[in-house]
């Protein structure tokens, strides 16, 4: 019988076998969150033009050395720019013009004295001091050259990139599509929220996990399809499957299993699916299978709502982000040391609901090199989805270590961490 895989080997055979989604132009505004597929070369040079930073008096700073209260340095005036309009001639010696944040800087000038510093005059003027000489000027490119790439591909697009983007004129920028991600739920003691008589009174159990992975794949990045739920019979599982057929990525709750009504696997046999692989050493989250179903991968999660989310985040989250076009797409894990012994029983790789902080100011922890300390969330069933709310990370347990005492160095896995790394860390 073959070994289980372990979760970074499942985690890398996935990636492999799902693929980018195409690329397509979209309006600008509408782009934030998307990732580009082009790196974006700058036809310009940013800014455009030597302008001024400040409001002042475009001046050469040979003429306002030693400019000083009790012996001013007086120039002409001999022209106003306000942002928008452009110098008509150059400075000569003594003269100055009276400029606005943003206006070119008229030819000769390398100082713009700051408004302040002056008497305001109209026609001439009296500069007090001299410390604005040579400064107070955003020279022409140095935000970006033309020609140079501000944006490579794989850039993830935020505020800012699309304030870069604007001020190239990029008005529809190349990204990646993202993922219609099916998500199937099943059982018969399943219902949605439609039906709450039959959740409140205790007949029925509400179907959480549609609602938590329908969270979890827009904030990955996809888009999510509600596929329903199956009852347990191999028709209706198979009928639910089938409508999976115009998505990107197949992700199914429980029916994985090894029980009497866990149809699943069969129903994807029957449908032309192969099976890459089911079952991992890892806890929570054993039954965890992978396969490809007419075209479309297939990712199933087991049942148990804790269960469901940390496989999520080991393995479905990283395929969504390769899929829209993130070229990192696990999450780093840091370093951190147990604020309190943690006993295991079986021989498998173990991630645990944690609550991580950084070490106090002072404590023996931080001097020794690890900057945060970590304390579980509590019960580690994974049917206690609430654990959930309070974990802000994962904790790391190698495979075989059943007893980990207080202050002992583990990594952790940040929930909440933006940084990403290529390979899976765990």
């Amino acid at each position: 019988m073959t070994a289980p895989l372990t979760p970074a080997q499942a985690a890398r055979r996935i990636l492999a076998d799902v693929a980018r989604q195409p690329p397509l132009r979209m309006p600008l505004d509408d782009a934030l969150g998307f990732v580009l597929a082009e790196a974006v070369v700058s036809p310009l040079d940013i800014p455009p033009w030597t302008n001024s930073a400040m409001d002042g008096y475009a001046a050469r700073a040979e003429d306002i050395q030693g400019a000083t209260p009790e012996s001013p340095r007086r120039l002409r005036v001999v022209e106003v720019l306000p942002a928008g309009t452009f110098p008509t001639r150059p400075l000569g010696s003594g003269e100055c013009a009276r400029i606005f944040t943003g206006a070119p800087l008229p030819g000769g000038a390398d100082s713009v004295i700051r408004q302040e510093d002056t008497d305001l005059g109209a026609e001439t003027v009296a500069v007090h001091r001299d410390r604005d000489a040579g400064v107070n000027i955003r020279r022409a490119g140095e935000d970006i050259r033309k020609g140079s790439v501000p944006l490579p591909a794989g850039t993830a697009l935020g505020s800012a990139q699309l304030g870069v983007l604007a001020s190239l004129a990029v008005a529809h920028p190349l990204v990646y599509r993202r993922p219609r991600v099916a998500i199937l739920g099943g059982g018969d003691e399943i219902v949605d929220v439609d039906q709450p008589e039959e959740i409140i009174s205790g007949r029925k159990i509400a179907s959480s996990n549609t609602h938590t992975l329908m969270a979890l794949v827009r904030l990955a990045g996809g888009e999510p399809v509600n596929l329903g739920i199956a009852r347990d019979t191999p028709a209706s599982v198979r009928e639910h499957l089938a409508r999976a057929a115009d998505c990107d990525l197949l992700v199914t709750s429980a029916g994985i299993s090894v029980g009497e009504h866990d149809y699943l696997r069969g129903a994807l046999a029957e449908l032309g699916g192969e099976l890459r692989f089911w079952k991992l050493a890892m806890r929570p989250g054993a039954p965890v299978g992978f396969g490809v179903l007419r075209g479309v991968p297939w990712i199933g999660l087991p049942g148990n709502p804790v269960s469901t989310m940390v496989t999520f985040e080991l393995f479905v989250r990283p395929a969504i982000r390769k899929m829209v076009g993130h070229e990192l797409p696990f999450r780093r894990t840091v370093e951190v040391r147990l604020a309190e012994p943690i006993k295991l029983g079986p021989k498998l790789q173990h991630f645990l609901r944690a609550v991580v902080t950084p070490a106090p100011r002072g404590h023996p922890e931080r001097s020794e090199g690890s900057l945060f300390e970590a304390r579980l969330t509590g019960p580690q069933g994974s049917g206690i989805l609430t654990s959930m709310i309070s974990a802000n990370a994962l904790l790391i347990i190698p495979e075989g270590q059943h007893e980990t005492p207080k202050g002992a160095v583990a990594r952790a896995l940040l929930l909440d961490d933006p940084y990403h790394v290529a390979e899976p860390p765990f």
